[in-house]
């Protein structure tokens, strides 16, 4: 009797340890699927977490998931939690009140490409072409487009549409020759493989001026320019570029159980050297600002907590 109460207690501890926990992602591909499997693969074998992938077409699709507690963490760039937060934008009028930020991941690098060999050599040159538009699965991409397109002062009503609904899509379809260009972060896994099956990719650079960036924070205020340089990860960037940068982080809902934010937290400060040799674009992640100050949104108290304890916080 004694040894089967002892088995008993330590199935319970057991049952009580290995949560099961889901983190939502976009679909294969995409840099936040590659991302995901990183943490999800540091959770399981660090974390004592079992935790598994679900992937979606965007986290518009899923962030009522994560509020409702269905969903423990979650994937996206910070406008677009922000926009969920307040009940803004794609939001309009639907406020998720609960979502909290765990981590700060890394600078989220946009871009637009164009095959290697095109006669495109700068966004103006799109006028009046074909291109990705729509993105009704994936409705954070248009104010990036806009924001993109203003730097030349241009509009996404001076090109010819092609409707897509992701960007992972829109990738397929500018393989396809369909499109002149496509859209996606570097250092994504789709790129890569865009590259190899239209003889080679080239990036467009934004012009790094005031004015530019100015355009920039009128359509997507949380976005900046940042200077790309050629290197394996960073795959269609054939020379010195500017990117349309802003923040991408884990988040949850304050449903989601403090020592979920907590493992989460801790397993990407400890390991941020291996994160960066699984998925290149981990290579800038920092652990001095992935606790860093993301008003209006605010952090899950599990992953405070584990910040308070490394001396990371208050969040600056």
């Amino acid at each position: 009797m004694k040894r089967l109460l002892v088995a008993t207690l330590a199935g319970v501890a057991f049952a009580a340890s290995a949560q099961q926990v889901s983190i939502a992602t976009s679909n294969p591909g995409s840099i936040y699927h590659s991302s995901g499997s990183v943490i999800a693969k540091l959770l399981n074998e660090k974390g004592n977490v079992q935790t598994t992938i679900q992937p979606f077409a965007s986290p518009n699709v899923f962030i009522p998931s994560i509020e409702a507690g269905e969903i423990q963490l979650g994937l996206a760039n910070i406008a677009e939690v922000r926009y969920a937060l307040e009940g803004s934008e794609h939001f309009q009028g639907r406020p998720y009140k609960g979502l909290r930020a765990v981590a700060i991941m890394y600078p989220l690098r946009s871009a637009i490409f164009v095959r290697k060999d095109s006669p495109i050599r700068s966004l103006a040159d799109l006028k009046g072409r074909p291109v990705l538009d729509g993105f009704s699965s994936q409705k954070i991409i248009l104010p990036l487009l806009d924001a993109m397109y203003a730097t030349v002062g241009m509009k996404r009503g001076d090109m010819r549409p092609v409707q897509v609904p992701t960007v992972v899509a829109g990738a397929d379809v500018f393989a396809s020759g369909k499109s002149d260009m496509f859209f996606f972060a570097i250092g994504a896994a789709k790129p890569k493989e865009v590259d190899a099956s239209v003889g080679g990719i080239r990036m467009l650079s934004l012009a790094n001026t005031p004015e530019a960036a100015a355009a920039i924070k009128k359509h997507f205020p949380p976005g900046y320019l940042r200077l790309e340089k050629p290197s394996p990860v960073n795959t269609g960037v054939l020379s010195d570029s500017y990117s349309l940068a802003y923040d991408a982080l884990v988040f949850a809902s304050l449903k989601t159980p403090d020592n979920i934010a907590y493992q989460t937290a801790k397993v990407m400060y400890e390991n941020g050297k291996s994160m960066g040799e699984q998925f290149g674009p981990f290579r800038l992640f920092d652990t001095k600002t992935m606790a860093k100050d993301v008003s209006p949104v605010e952090y899950h108290p599990g992953a405070v907590k584990f910040y308070k304890e490394a001396g990371i916080w208050p969040a600056k």
